[in-house]
């Protein structure tokens, strides 16, 4: 009887974090809350919700912590993890949804005697009523890690930086791959899309890049090129057409706003281009593929 106790005691010492960051985010959070009830923490870092946001967090008995709003989750990402209180964090967004079986298998990697540090889980993302495979698979997403490996730029879609031995979660297993309820209109797409290309231009400042005619009528078609055909956008009907259809279209507004920048509207110092007032931060670059809340 004393190996099961033994096992029993490691398992439990694995504590896991749960990260959640939210801003008026009820559509999904009760269903993000419910996937990852089990752990030993759950923290919701939230941007002063004005719905229902911060009463689902109380249902749910989960820890509230509050941060400034920022317009974007990455500067929020650091204080949250750094309100956790076990040896491993999993950021999860309030748009996604942990599949059933996950935190077993995350629990059983960090039993293992040498576990590794980071662990890149892919994500199944649902664009227009339906989950795109694809160019929007397996988009691998640093979320699962021991707490200090992680640090993440406060730069609109920013990349993290990562210490130790990565592993990725194999795409085959797509029972384990995280769900993104990311898109459920065109609507929803535009929206965003004037408020990220006009954050993206800090990414561009920072780079130093001057505009380019050929940039602007090129790489937006290289782009739809890239998401529909050489990654298999084509595969998913009409919902893959138009998502790469709009993604170019980003790329393409966010270059006409590089030119609108650099040649009609010099910027006063520490404001925004879109002109709002809002500080913007330096961070790296955006992937083409998706248009995070």
């Amino acid at each position: 009887m004393t190996p099961p106790r033994i096992f029993a005691t490691i398992w439990l010492t694995m504590g896991i974090s749960v990260v959640i960051n939210t801003y008026n985010s009820e559509q999904y959070l009760a269903e993000c809350l419910a996937s990852v009830q089990g752990v030993e923490d759950i923290v919701v870092c939230d941007m002063h919700s004005t719905d229902a946001t911060q009463a689902i967090v109380a249902e749910f008995g989960a820890r509230l912590l509050f941060h400034e709003r920022t317009g974007y989750v990455e500067p929020a990402r650091n204080a949250a993890i750094a309100g956790a209180n076990q040896d491993w964090v999993l950021v999860v967004d309030s748009d996604e949804v942990a599949p059933e079986g996950l935190l077993a298998y995350l629990r059983a990697l960090v039993a293992l005697d040498d576990p590794p540090d980071v662990v890149l889980l892919p994500r199944r993302n649902r664009i227009f009523g339906r989950f795109l495979r694809g160019s929007w698979y397996p988009d691998y997403q640093c979320r699962f890690f021991r707490k200090g490996s992680v640090h993440w730029h406060p730069g609109v879609h920013s990349a993290p930086t990562t210490q130790g031995r990565c592993f990725h979660v194999p795409a085959e297993r797509t029972d384990l791959a995280l769900i993104h309820y990311n898109y459920d209109s065109i609507e929803s797409f535009v929206s965003r899309l004037n408020r990220y290309t006009s954050l993206e231009l800090q990414n561009y400042q920072e780079q130093q890049r001057t505009f380019s005619l050929w940039q602007l009528l090129v790489k937006p078609f290289t782009v739809f090129f890239r998401l529909y055909v050489l990654k298999g956008g084509f595969q998913d009907g009409m919902p893959g057409f138009l998502a790469a259809v709009l993604m170019a279209v980003y790329r393409w507004v966010s270059l006409a706003k590089l030119w609108e920048l650099t040649r009609l509207q010099p910027q006063t110092p520490g404001r925004s281009p879109s002109g709002s007032g809002e500080r913007i931060l330096s961070g790296s670059g955006l992937r083409d593929r998706t248009l995070q809340q």
